[in-house]
């Protein structure tokens, strides 16, 4: 199972995710910020698309998905980050797209047929589309109130950073002595 990008509102949300981190950039500074020239494919897809999948699959007769690799997601929901800004526009109101200078073409760009998976899995089908993603991320940066300190604290890279600061990571990224779930 070879997961599109996902996205989608969640108590430890990845924030350093590109429709997760533009929804939650543009909720807290009124800013979506592309880092490249905006011409960059990704495929994308709903963490609940994804967890579908994945039963889908788990309740598959064997002979169906024995052996078998399947990219996760709809083929339709490849976008170009551009399109991606758009859309996060659309929905958080007076928020503009600011392209960071110097921000060239991503050597990251991708698009990938998720037709397989429906072809041995006939039943299985996404539900969410990138605009219905955005829509509920917004909202649920609304309810919750989210501010950009709360957001910045969010990014992967940044709890990994602080893991490594306070040792307990260790230089190949392992635990040093178990943690207690945060």
């Amino acid at each position: 199972m070879r997961n599109a990008t996902a996205y989608g509102a969640s108590p430890r949300l990845r924030a350093d995710i590109v429709v997760n981190n533009f929804v939650g950039v543009a909720y807290t500074t009124g800013k979506v910020v592309i880092q490249s020239d905006g011409t960059p494919w990704r495929p994308l897809v709903h963490i609940r698309d994804i967890s579908r999948a994945f039963l889908a699959v788990l309740d598959a007769p064997r002979e169906a998905v024995h052996n078998q690799a399947f990219n996760v997601g709809n083929s339709e929901e490849n976008y170009q980050i551009r399109d991606v800004a758009n859309i996060v526009k659309s929905v958080v109101p007076d928020c503009v797209i600011e392209y960071l200078e110097g921000g060239g073409p991503d050597p990251r760009c991708y698009r990938v047929s998720c037709e397989k998976l429906s072809r041995h899995l006939p039943g299985f089908k996404t539900e969410w589309t990138v605009q219905k993603g955005v829509e509920e991320l917004y909202e649920s940066f609304v309810r919750n109130d989210l501010t950009a300190d709360q957001f910045g604290g969010y990014v992967r890279l940044k709890r990994i950073e602080a893991h490594l600061r306070d040792t307990r990571l260790d230089e190949s990224l392992h635990w040093r002595k178990p943690v207690a779930a945060v």
